[in-house]
């Protein structure tokens, strides 16, 4: 049961990197076929952007009372669905309001797709995570790589998605099939709540000690506000620091190190594959040092390569490139295991953790949001370095938060496992 919940998670993430990757590659033919511009181009991936952060809060309270199985049968077929809209948009106004649908279809499978991917971690009782948000990544380039195919053939975008939006729904549903049922999913919660009702009863201590628990602000998997607060800033800072390079990587060599313009896209090429790498070679790291040594060396690492790419442009003109592309493998490796050991760490609190885990992906999501826009303004009152500067201390600002709330995870929330026949 457990191994072939494992291919179910591994399929929805790779489908539903995929659909991301098709529409990302296909946005300068939309863009050409509707005449949008930039500045409507981005109001469109704003709005995308938006629906899926108010559907990430959305569905939480969902996957808590439906289980994430079942929303996952729903979620993964119409998000790839509603790619149909942008699609067949006739125009900029009905592409506006077809995006924030798009958007919300994607916001309820990730939170949906990364809690069933902590059940099953708890089914395996070792790190897997890391993996299924490298195949993410596989998915994206297997779309874009596709889109490319179509485009030198001669053939049309629009038709690729619309062909995607009708057939992908259907290649969900085998692995929907094999996801875990809604009692394995919810037993652990059980099982923590009969533990925890063993241990306190009998004892008027214990009992009173269950009454200042209860009086705690929980979110809804029984983690204390403060501790999902933390989590959530540390995946603010990781994503905005991943946004950071995806979206300026390429611009930095190109403006502050004067690189050629077809050498410029080397920097992100590295970051991407460095962190695709990392994320589905990183189980094991997890496994062998644990969730708060790995979060500090991701931390470390990330700033490193940060510190290393402000500093390129002070070395001499035959290193600096070498200096830069360096500090972007670094960022890379360090930010690959930021959002998996987050998630896992939420997952081990036992309980249902719908609602806490949409809450830190919401929290993400949004620096992923904002980052690169608010990069964009600092750049433009002052320079790129200047506000290259931001995501650096945001890299620290991972190990210095999420270190500390897992740690206190571990003491408050032993891991509670129970196994899942496989």
């Amino acid at each position: 049961m457990a191994r072939r919940a494992r291919i179910a998670v591994f399929g929805y993430f790779v489908l539903a990197g995929f659909v991301m990757g098709l529409w990302a590659a296909g946005l300068p033919s939309l863009n050409d076929r509707l005449d949008l511009g930039p500045a409507r181009l981005g109001s469109v991936l704003l709005l995308i952007s938006g629906g899926a952060l108010v559907s990430m809060l959305v569905a939480g309270p969902l996957v808590d009372r439906w289980s994430s199985r079942a929303v996952c049968w729903f979620s993964g077929p119409v998000s790839a669905a509603v790619l149909l809209g942008p699609a067949l948009a006739p125009g900029y106004l009905w592409l506006a309001v077809l995006a924030v649908v798009f958007g919300m279809g994607l916001g309820v499978t990730e939170v949906a797709m990364n809690t069933h991917s902590v059940e099953v971690e708890h089914a395996y009782r070792r790190p897997i995570i890391s993996a299924f948000h490298g195949t993410w990544s596989l998915g994206g380039a297997a779309g874009g790589g596709l889109t490319a195919l179509v485009l030198q053939a001669g053939l049309d975008a629009q038709a690729l998605l619309v062909v995607a939006a009708v057939a992908v729904p259907f290649v969900y549903i085998p692995f929907a099939r094999l996801l875990l049922p809604a009692r394995a999913s919810g037993s652990e919660s059980e099982a923590a709540s009969g533990s925890e009702a063993t241990s306190g009863s009998g004892s008027e201590e214990g009992a009173a000690g269950s009454r200042r628990d209860g009086s705690r602000a929980r979110a809804g998997s029984g983690l204390r506000w403060g501790l999902v607060a933390m989590l959530g800033l540390a995946a603010f800072a990781g994503h905005l620091s991943e946004g950071a390079a995806i979206d300026w990587a390429a611009l930095h060599a190109r403006w502050v190190l004067g690189t050629d313009p077809a050498a410029a896209p080397i920097a992100y090429t590295i970051f991407s594959v460095a962190m695709t790498t990392i994320r589905l070679l990183g189980d094991p790291i997890r496994g062998r040092l644990g969730s708060v040594r790995t979060i500090q060396l991701a931390g470390l690492l990330a700033t490193c390569g940060y510190v290393l790419v402000l500093v390129s442009p002070l070395v001499g003109e035959a290193l600096r490139v070498v200096c830069a592309w360096t500090g972007w493998a670094l960022a890379g490796v360090g930010l690959a295991t930021v959002v998996p050991v987050i998630f896992s760490a939420v997952g081990a609190a036992g309980g249902q953790v719908g609602r806490a885990l949409s809450l830190v992906t919401a929290f993400g999501y949004s620096g992923l949001l904002v980052g690169p826009a608010v990069l964009g303004y600092v750049a433009e009152a002052s320079s790129l370095p200047v506000a290259l500067f931001v995501p650096a201390v945001l890299a620290a600002v991972v190990a210095l938060t999420g270190a500390p709330a897992i740690r206190a995870l571990d003491t408050e929330h032993p891991r509670v496992v129970v196994p899942v026949r496989s």
